[in-house]
């Protein structure tokens, strides 16, 4: 194995993977990459745990457009992942996400609808008595108003992606290394490779930090305080008896949010307390007796007797300053790389976040679509950007 890339990228989920995909596919990056994953299994990987949505209704208009990037990459796998002759499918499903407001939160519907009608979102903003006739299911006691996506939402196998950006990249040239960083080795303002847990030293030209819910650790390794904080989310499987018809991704004003799964319903909902930086996955069942029961009743009353079937929980990789991402060099190490704190949103965003980090690798800039809000300067400088629509 050789000890020298051109680039070293750390992190091997959906971020990472696709940074080395969208590299070996850019006609003007002629360079050695390597992924360093710790766990190809992706067993506990953010990647492999996710509720695997994706969505345009957000409430500023560059987090329109790097969903709208994922979607085309969703809908036309054959013009990235073709390998010999196969191309994935993703299991799309253009269902659409219904935001469900009370008074007190209409003017935030009202003003992201404009928005996004001005960016030309296909979204519909319906009063209570259109959504009960759309959806009879809903009971729509105490709401103001609803927004539906008609298209470009929805939700899809997200494991298929990361692996589909993965196969890509290494039948492109990439190389991927099962292995944990211990060391990111510095001289002066320049990073110059890192160490393996086995005691490998790599060397590098450019190292991109894709660490997820570790990057914030990652990124200490070479003296940087990074705000990206792993933050546990609890996700239930259940049972109901009645068909919800034409449901798509409801999230309720509460916070809950559900959506079918196959014959099945997914659910989840932000913590209302103590949010710790936790590895611990362990499903906290009282999540669901004691704050999303009572929510999915009242808005769906054929859920008074759902049945739990099953449970997991995955990672978000919290940007603790505004929960967006952090996409670009550090000022003051340029040949680092982050591309950290998705916050729930690391999916869906994964396609655009690969090609614009390639684009800098290669050309030294974004090319395609302008990633610069998402800079780690912000964070330096307290700019925090606000996104309303946080999941």
């Amino acid at each position: 194995m050789a000890d020298s890339f051109d680039v070293v990228i750390i992190g091997g989920g959906a971020i990472g993977s696709a940074i080395a995909c969208f590299l070996m596919l850019d006609q003007g990056f002629g360079g050695s990459v390597a992924v360093i994953e710790r766990d190809p299994t992706y067993r506990t990987a953010s990647s492999a745990l996710s509720a695997s949505s994706i969505r345009q209704q957000f409430s500023t208009p560059f987090n329109v457009a790097v969903s709208r990037f994922g979607l085309e990459v969703l809908k036309h796998p054959e013009r990235w992942f073709e390998v010999e002759g196969e191309v994935p499918d993703f299991g799309f499903h253009e269902k659409g996400y219904l935001f469900l407001a009370t008074p007190p939160g209409l003017p935030v519907l009202q003003a992201n609808h404009d928005m996004q009608v001005g960016e030309g979102v296909a979204v519909d903003l319906m009063a209570p008595d259109r959504l009960a006739e759309r959806f009879p299911w809903l009971n729509v006691d105490g709401l103001s108003a609803g927004s539906l996506g008609l298209a470009g939402e929805g939700w899809f196998d997200g494991y298929s992606l990361l692996q589909a950006f993965k196969r890509k990249a290494r039948s492109l040239g990439a190389t991927y290394i099962t292995e944990t960083v211990t060391g990111i080795d510095r001289a002066g303002s320049k990073v110059t490779g890192v160490t393996l847990s086995d005691g490998r030293r790599i060397a590098c030209g450019t190292l991109v930090n894709a660490a997820g819910p570790q990057a914030g650790k990652v990124a200490a390794l070479a003296g940087i305080d990074l705000p990206v904080k792993g933050r546990k989310r609890c996700v239930f499987v259940f049972d109901c008896r009645q068909t919800l018809a034409g449901c798509p991704l409801v999230i309720d004003p509460s916070g809950v949010w559900f959506r079918p799964e196959g014959n099945l319903f997914i659910c989840g909902a932000p913590p209302t307390g103590e949010d710790p930086d936790t590895d611990d996955l362990t499903v906290d069942h009282s999540l669901f007796d004691a704050m999303m029961w009572p929510a999915l009743a009242e808005r769906v009353p054929a859920f008074e007797s759902l049945k739990v079937v099953n449970a997991w929980a995955g990672h978000y990789e919290m940007n603790t300053v505004d929960h967006n991402a952090i996409i670009g060099p550090h000022p003051d190490l340029p040949n680092l790389i982050f591309a950290n704190g998705f916050s729930g949103h690391g999916l869906q965003q994964s396609p655009a976040a690969g090609r614009g980090v390639a684009e800098l690798i290669a050309h030294g800039g974004f090319r395609t679509l302008d990633l610069s809000p998402f800079a780690f300067t912000r964070i330096l400088e307290n700019r925090p950007i606000v996104e309303l629509n946080v999941v």
